[in-house]
């Protein structure tokens, strides 16, 4: 069927949306919300009527909601402002208004021009096996677990409450698209295993695992498989004392979320690396970005950018992929790769895209916080970092960065704690040299010399540690007595820097006047200019 309006064609058949000749780019998600809100314009659509369409009853929030809406009008040329097709109904819900005549479709359809024909993926298991959003986060579907308890075993034990944890978790977290919990549970119910459900749901990812009761015992097992293969990508198990259950639970919760978060992350990341950049969708563009990103040198920075950029043009309503904009930003200030003040406003106005995007993702916060340390607003920045864990208590990098801009304010104590729940949360981070840095630093602050020599080695040992970060180890080796291996270590950074001053490193912190007292010092027992 074809469905013709305001100088526009909707073909459901072929999954189309045309404006004259010229095919419109409409992401999967945001189609089928365009099709749903016409074939039932004759009322007002609620919220929930949507999501059980279009989501599959999954768990969706407001914003994602919002955002689906705003691209849905602005690829049939509507505003939130004008709502002359689509129309906001306040507290009940949306309505297509626009006048409309369904249609035979025609055998076949001239694309514009010299344009290349960009249609909407078909709706098969691989179109939607990453997510019904164009591949936009990869979905997951944690599985209620096993539990081989020795004693009675009842619904709403140990093991569900876990799950529960985890699911509410891992979608606080706003990088993956999680299944709801009641979906999951309704097909354990129904007898259906890892395997089975993931096929069903069309997820890219699985989790599932055990938990057994025995004496004061608590074992916990858990594994996470790539849909698609059926292989195990990660595993582990968990053995603890039953002094407490619900902090055993919440301990293990938190190392789950962080282990297949991060595992998830970093094999999408790796995949996109192998695709054609012509090829990448927003998802994959976004993975892209992120590649270059954590490689922390100037060549590779600029690449980072190309790619969020491609990711935002796919798709401008994907507040990761603003945040990772922000930082390549971020970095350019930091660093010193380009003029710092352009990019301090740069940097900014990404984070802000980022939350007018999606204010409830946890990374939209965090790359404010980092935008507003830039701009010298450090309780601001304290206050969004902040925001950012309140959203999402597993979310490492806001702690690790509420640990960078503490240790510079002198605040150390705090910063060492931040620092310690980000590599609690993710011992594997690509930011991890900044993390083990800032705690360094912050011991540093405590007159902890030695102690913080032996983490800022650690950081500057690291193979992504930029320069700031080995001239760090060279200051406070120095301030820790180690003379032979700072000097040794800031002739190394100079054979690559020739012109690093303690002016740079200087341009690089923010550090309140005592930190500035205490690294002049050691750049003086270098003789550092």
């Amino acid at each position: 069927m074809l469905f013709s309006f305001a100088e526009h064609t909707l073909d459901v058949d072929r999954r189309e949306l045309r404006r004259g000749a010229e095919t419109i780019p409409v992401e999967p998600q945001v189609f089928d919300l365009l099709v749903y809100l016409i074939e039932n314009r004759d009322r007002v659509v609620s919220k929930d009527d949507l999501i059980a369409s279009v989501w599959g009853g999954r768990i969706v929030s407001d914003s994602t909601l919002t955002s689906r809406i705003f691209a849905a009008r602005k690829a049939v040329g509507d505003s939130a402002e004008t709502q002359a097709l689509i129309r906001t109904v306040p507290r009940k819900g949306f309505r297509f208004v626009g006048e409309i005549a369904p249609q035979t479709a025609p055998a076949a359809v001239k694309p514009a021009e010299g344009g290349a024909r960009a249609t909407a993926v078909p709706r098969d298991h691989e179109a939607e096996s990453a997510s019904p959003s164009t591949h936009r986060r990869a979905s997951l579907a944690v599985m209620p677990f096993a539990d081989n308890s020795d004693v009675v075993r009842v619904r709403g034990g140990a093991a569900d409450a876990l799950v529960h944890d985890v699911i509410t978790r891992l979608a606080k977290l706003r990088s993956l698209f999680v299944i709801a919990e009641g979906t999951v549970f309704a097909l354990h119910e129904r007898g259906i295993g890892p395997a089975e459900a993931a096929q069903l749901l069309k997820v890219d990812y699985v989790a599932n695992g055990s938990v057994r009761r025995s004496g004061k015992r608590l074992t916990i097992a858990v594994e996470l498989v790539e849909a698609r293969s059926a292989r195990v990508v990660w595993a582990d198990s968990f053995d603890r004392t039953m002094d407490d259950t619900f902090a055993i639970l919440d301990e293990v919760g938190s190392r789950i979320v962080a282990a297949i978060s991060t595992e998830i992350e970093t094999l999408e990341r790796n995949r996109a690396v192998l695709k054609p950049p012509s090829s990448l969708d927003a998802w994959e563009a976004h993975h892209r970005g992120l590649w270059h990103m954590y490689r922390f040198n100037k060549a590779d920075n600029e690449q980072a950018r190309h790619f969020f950029e491609v990711a935002l043009r796919l798709d401008p309503t994907f507040a990761r992929a603003y945040s990772g904009l922000s930082f390549t930003h971020w970095q350019n200030a930091f660093q010193g790769w380009a003029e710092r003040g352009p990019e301090i406003e740069r940097a900014y106005a990404a984070a802000a895209e980022g939350l007018m995007a999606d204010d409830r993702d946890p990374a939209a916060h965090w790359a404010m916080g980092r935008a507003l340390w830039l701009r010298g607003r450090q309780e601001q920045s304290i206050a969004e970092l902040e925001q950012s864990v309140e959203l999402s208590p597993n979310f490492a990098l806001a702690y690790y960065t509420l640990g960078f801009v503490r240790a510079q304010s002198g605040d150390a104590q705090a910063s060492i704690a931040a620092t310690d729940v980000a590599r609690e949360l993710s011992p594997y981070d690509p930011m991890l040299f900044a993390m083990l840095a800032s705690r360094a630093l912050a011991l540093a602050r405590l007159q902890r010399f030695e102690e913080a020599s032996e983490w800022v080695v650690k950081a500057a040992d690291r193979p992504n540690a930029h320069a700031h970060i080995r001239a760090m180890a060279a200051l406070i080796l120095a301030l820790g007595g180690a003379q032979t291996e700072a000097r040794a270590r800031m002739g190394a950074l100079r054979s690559e820097a020739p012109s690093y001053a303690l002016g740079d490193f200087f341009s690089a912190f923010d550090l309140d006047d005592e930190g500035k007292k205490l690294f002049q010092r050691a750049a003086g027992l270098l003789g550092m200019a």
